[in-house]
């Protein structure tokens, strides 16, 4: 199990060294009340008047203020340099973790709160680990070395603290524990509140061209008032520590005061003692108020170092399955008796087909009915709860999903452009050569690139900004074609384009990729009704296989999404491929 000391140990070498060097430099301030107190008084009680011996405290003095100074700053830069590389070996690990989740790991966690983790919750460990270096040994030392010199200077006034510091302490673990739980919260809010601002950016254009501006800021409003009560919720319980501990503390101030007075007048101590003492008060009450700030910084660090390590020990998924040889003459891809649901009813039920290596298949069915959730099976996004499906004879269950990735070229839903050239986001760091990126772009029917000046070289802004929809999915599609895939599987890639397009389009990757296994999913019959076998799907069951003419003939919810886009309008089934259409 990974814990945050996971990633202290390579630097122990260095935290060892600055604490030690902080703890000289600590004990050197701590020695300087008791010279203070010698100044004054002589081994009689007299004060000593001799200007050598004088000049000789003074200089020890200097001497003490110069070790704990630079002691203090290199301990310091050296508790920064551990923090700074602790939490970049945090940060890299976690977002390594963050792509390795299973879509189902994803979900539980939530796209905000994973961001939130990465971002505000190592901010917190940052600066965590960091004060804990700096204060985590000065504040004890500082506490009970200096108890310990007071106690050796005064027994009697070293009682008066020893009775005020349990009760601070308790105050203050009491105040530190139920911080831990607030700040939870607190990081809980902060997820929602990325979560809305995610979405909102998401759709800044819808927003504005909706006039939903006012709305959009209201909810926010009310969402940024929840983080902003957590908070305070949050801030006010933990800061009653400072508070308290400081009237604990000049309580016990005047006490000592008060009573060293009369002990002094008394002839029981020295005027010099009650001098260094006050002190050395002094300086254990200054470790006592940096005790509640210590212990806030560590509520918020705990708190999100939990929320960090949560991720970080998730089980890997999804696990493989023991592996089995393929049966002789099995098809390329095969779904067997499929039930699968998100949590609710089934997204797909007892859902079963073949399709031989080269074969296209059309997916069609009206919003909702699991044409999409069938990718995600298929590329083992999630896991089938009952049935299963198999490529290449194997269980997906027993391919490890590099292998079986790689044999994908896909385009999503919801897919993404990433700010950068054409030729960039279809190769996509992948190694691509400049001329399969070129070919793929041709046969994704993307000429507009071509008539750039940049050509492949044609910058895209971010989320394709400055591209129209149809422009966006055949660079999509490119991307999916350029590295030759055995299985391409194009989501709704073409509702942006025209028919005549849209149909040159799979006519070329049906020339052009003939041994490439084929998944249509799509809004409009003109683009799957050319395919091997069409798959219609109705509320997550199969209400029809077969071609366009079978299911003409045998299935009413087929005939029904014909009719409903006007006996399937326009078709370009016959079309005569371009000349570019062959690279």
């Amino acid at each position: 199990m990974i814990k945050l000391r996971t990633y202290l140990k390579p630097h122990a070498w260095r935290m060892a060294a600055g604490l030690t060097i902080k703890t000289l430099g600590t004990v050197a301030e701590l020695l300087i009340p008791l010279i203070l107190g010698y100044m004054f008084d002589d081994s009689e009680g007299s004060p000593v008047k001799s200007t050598p011996v004088l000049l000789a405290f003074g200089g020890a003095m200097l001497a003490l203020a110069f070790i704990a100074l630079y002691g203090n700053i290199i301990a310091n830069r050296m508790a920064s340099r551990v923090a700074r590389d602790a939490i970049v070996g945090i940060r890299r690990d976690l977002f390594g973790k963050t792509l390795s989740l299973s879509a189902r790991q994803a979900d539980s966690f939530t796209l905000p709160s994973l961001v939130s983790r990465l971002s505000t919750d190592t901010y917190n460990v940052h600066n965590m680990i960091g004060m804990m270096q700096r204060l985590g040994v000065r504040v004890p030392i500082m506490l009970f070395g200096g108890l310990a010199f007071a106690f050796a200077l005064e027994p009697v006034l070293t009682c008066i603290l020893v009775a005020v510091l349990p009760v601070m302490l308790f105050i203050v673990l009491f105040i530190a524990r139920k911080g831990i739980r607030l700040y939870a919260r607190l990081q809980g809010s902060v997820d929602t509140m990325v979560r809305k601002v995610r979405g909102d950016y998401g759709g800044i254009r819808v927003i504005k061209a909706l006039s939903r501006e006012d709305y959009e800021r209201e909810a926010f409003r009310g969402i940024a008032g929840e983080v902003a009560q957590s908070e305070t919720r949050a801030n006010l319980v933990t800061g009653v520590s400072n508070p308290a501990v400081s009237l604990l503390l000049n309580l016990g101030m005047v006490a000592v005061v008060l009573v060293g007075a009369f002990r002094v007048e008394a002839g029981a101590m020295p005027a010099g003692k009650i001098v260094a003492f006050v002190s050395y008060f002094t300086l254990i009450l200054n470790a006592a108020m940096t005790v509640s700030r210590l212990f806030v910084t560590l509520a918020k660090g705990t708190a999100s170092s939990r929320r960090i390590c949560g991720v970080l020990n998730a089980p890997a998924e999804p696990l493989l399955l023991p592996a089995r040889a393929p049966r002789e003459g099995d098809a390329f891809i095969r779904f067997e008796n499929v039930t699968f649901s998100y949590g609710g009813a089934p997204a797909l039920k007892d859902i079963s087909f073949t399709l031989q290596r080269g074969e296209k298949l059309g997916v069609i069915g009206a919003t909702g009915s699991g044409k999409s959730t069938l990718v995600q099976l298929l590329l083992r996004f999630y896991d089938v709860q009952e049935g299963a499906v198999y490529v290449g004879g194997q269980d997906v269950r027993t391919l490890p999903l590099p292998e079986l990735r790689a044999r994908f070229g896909v385009v999503f839903q919801s897919d993404f452009i990433m700010e950068g050239t054409a030729e960039e986001n279809v190769s996509f760091c992948r190694g691509i050569p400049r001329e399969d990126v070129e070919r793929a772009l041709h046969l994704a029917q993307a000429e507009f690139v071509f008539d750039r000046p940049e050509g492949i070289g044609y910058p895209l802004a971010a989320h394709g900004a400055n591209l129209s929809g149809g422009q966006k999915q055949r660079i999509l599609v490119a991307r999916a074609l350029a590295a030759s895939p055995e299985i391409l599987v194009l989501d709704d890639s073409s509702s942006a384009l025209d028919y005549r397009t849209d149909a040159e389009m799979r006519a070329a990757i049906r020339e052009n990729f003939p041994q490439t296994t084929a998944i249509y999913i799509a809004q409009r019959v003109s683009s799957v009704r050319g395919c091997d076998k069409i798959l219609v799907l109705e509320n997550g069951r199969a209400a029809g296989l077969g071609t366009h003419a079978q299911l003409m003939g045998s299935c009413p919810v087929y005939r029904e999404i014909c009719a409903s886009q006007g006996g399937d309008p326009v078709s370009y089934t016959h079309l005569t491929l371009p000349t570019n259409s062959r690279v």
